[in-house]
């Protein structure tokens, strides 16, 4: 594995990420990550193995193991992992398509053509639902197998004796796991931060959707006043929102972009025309 790409991933995530996200990217990558990287696989590697049936009948032990362990924790905890960083990864991808848009216009206008994305990391228009969809994708994914883990080991707990009368077994034989406490303290362990990340994810998502709404109600207020003045947070929202998702310049037109919308009209005389 190339670790300096995956350290320029994840400086690229932190950057663009709140305050919340980055609490989250370290969560991840310490407490869920590493953890299964160093000991969980080390403590699933035997359990196959050592997966013992009071029975020496051919084949009895290997389907009664099947019965119990349809899909093992470390492959599933590891599709989890992959599939929860997936959209953090879209996100820095959708900044260096922002960036590789603008280093474009400015090639082919100039520095006296103006910007397409004054803050290419700034999360307006295409770049915020990015973001808000990214936040969704992950508490869904979390969720998801927190259901599919409940579904197979109830209560998530793995009992040191499994009963079993599948054939090729003569009868209802007893077949025992191996280390079961341990691997029951590594399973509520990352059920445990699997949970926190999703309740970090709601807080974020609370968090940008109420700012975004805030500013929203704000610039409303300023355009139903007449000659109001306009709070500083609320002219910096509308400069930064005047493209449609940071796609096209509307200069002379009478139909103002989605994101501009919400902007005080004479505000939108004074910087756009």
């Amino acid at each position: 594995m190339n670790w300096g790409v995956f350290e320029a991933l994840l400086n690229g995530v932190n950057k663009y990420s709140t305050a919340f996200g980055r609490i989250w990217l370290s969560l991840v990558f310490i407490f869920r990550v590493l953890v299964y990287l160093v000991t969980a696989e080390r403590v699933w590697s035997d359990d196959h193995k050592d997966f013992d049936c009071n029975t020496r009948q051919p084949g009895c032990s290997n389907v009664c193991f099947d019965q119990f362990f349809p899909v093992s924790h470390v492959r599933l905890w590891a599709l989890q992992l992959i599939l929860v960083t997936c959209p953090s990864l879209l996100v820095v991808m959708h900044v260096a398509y922002r960036k590789a848009q603008e280093k474009k216009h400015l090639e082919v206008a100039g520095e006296d053509g103006g910007r397409l994305y004054p803050d290419p990391g700034k999360k307006r228009g295409g770049l915020w639902w990015t973001y808000v969809c990214s936040l969704v994708f992950k508490a869904g994914i979390d969720v998801t197998f927190l259901y599919v883990f409940h579904s197979f080991y109830p209560k998530y707990i793995l009992p040191p004796v499994v009963k079993c009368h599948l054939a090729p077994c003569p009868n209802t034989v007893d077949c025992f796991i191996s280390k079961p406490s341990e691997k029951n303290i590594f399973t509520l362990f990352m059920v445990v931060t699997a949970a926190v990340c999703i309740l970090l994810n709601l807080v974020e998502l609370s968090y940008l959707v109420s700012k975004r709404c805030r500013e929203c109600l704000a610039a409303r207020r300023a355009r139903a006043t007449p000659g109001g003045h306009y709070p500083n947070y609320v002219a910096a929202s509308c400069k930064q929102n005047d493209l449609l998702s940071g796609d096209l310049i509307f200069l002379g037109s009478d139909t103002l972009p989605p994101l501009m919308q919400d902007c005080p009209r004479d505000y939108v005389k004074k910087t756009v025309v």
